[in-house]
């Protein structure tokens, strides 16, 4: 699982860093998905240029995509955290939903608070 960013302590405002755009994932049939050797049609690639160059779009698209969700889960948890929600949810309740220890749930909501006070990074941006 990804650790979240540790907020910047040195008070800057600056936006964050556009991020790369990914290579387009391309959901694949579901017949393709029951085969456990087929992945992205990459097995049937017999010129190893183009398997490099596809594989490692696929591998920055997954980062880009897990990265972004764990952004998401932060900011998630960051609001069912707020004290000022009447139906705020306990640090234990949260910890356990989303299958973290507490240590990374309480890391997981600071992060969430600085991504909301900075306006949800480029999240809301759609980028």
């Amino acid at each position: 699982m990804s650790q979240p960013r540790p907020a910047s302590d040195s008070g800057s405002t600056a936006p964050a860093p556009r991020r790369r755009r990914p290579a387009s994932l391309v959901f694949e049939p579901p017949e393709a998905v029951a085969d456990p050797e087929h992945f992205f049609d990459l097995e049937s690639m017999d010129d190893p240029r183009e398997l490099l160059r596809r594989s490692t779009e696929l591998a920055l698209a997954f980062r880009v995509a897990a990265d972004r969700a764990t952004e998401y889960q932060a900011i998630a948890a960051a609001q069912l955290a707020d004290p000022r929600r009447f139906d705020r949810m306990p640090l234990a309740t949260l910890a356990e939903q989303a299958e973290w220890s507490e240590d990374y749930a309480l890391k997981m909501i600071e992060f969430g608070r600085g991504l909301l006070r900075n306006g949800g990074s480029h999240i809301e941006d759609g980028d």
